[in-house]
């Protein structure tokens, strides 16, 4: 099934990010090499595709998990979490309908 992980990021979290974004990535694209990530990316804290130093407000994730909370686990051990990245992370169930 497919899950959301939505990370909110804590206030100015770019030097955070930065940090942590290779081990980050390095876990996105093992689920992209499995087949089971659907869409990942961060949300810029601004209107903009490059904010610069203003950064990110959080991150969205969709991948395929066996269960909730194999995929509650996966973000609980997401290299942003451990850097201090995230203030919150949810995790909930998605179901695809369009397109």
């Amino acid at each position: 099934m497919l899950y959301v992980i939505i990370g909110e990021d804590v206030e100015n979290s770019l030097a955070q990010r930065l940090a942590a974004r290779p081990a980050h990535l390095e876990r996105l694209h093992a689920l992209r090499d499995a087949g089971r990530l659907f869409v990942a990316g961060p949300n810029p804290a601004i209107d903009a595709a490059d904010p610069g130093e203003a950064g990110f407000s959080g991150s969205i994730i969709m991948a395929e998990f066996d269960s909730l909370e194999e995929a509650q686990s996966w973000a609980n051990a997401d290299p942003y979490v451990a850097a201090g990245v995230y203030q919150r992370v949810t995790v909930k169930p998605f179901k695809k309908v369009l397109p």
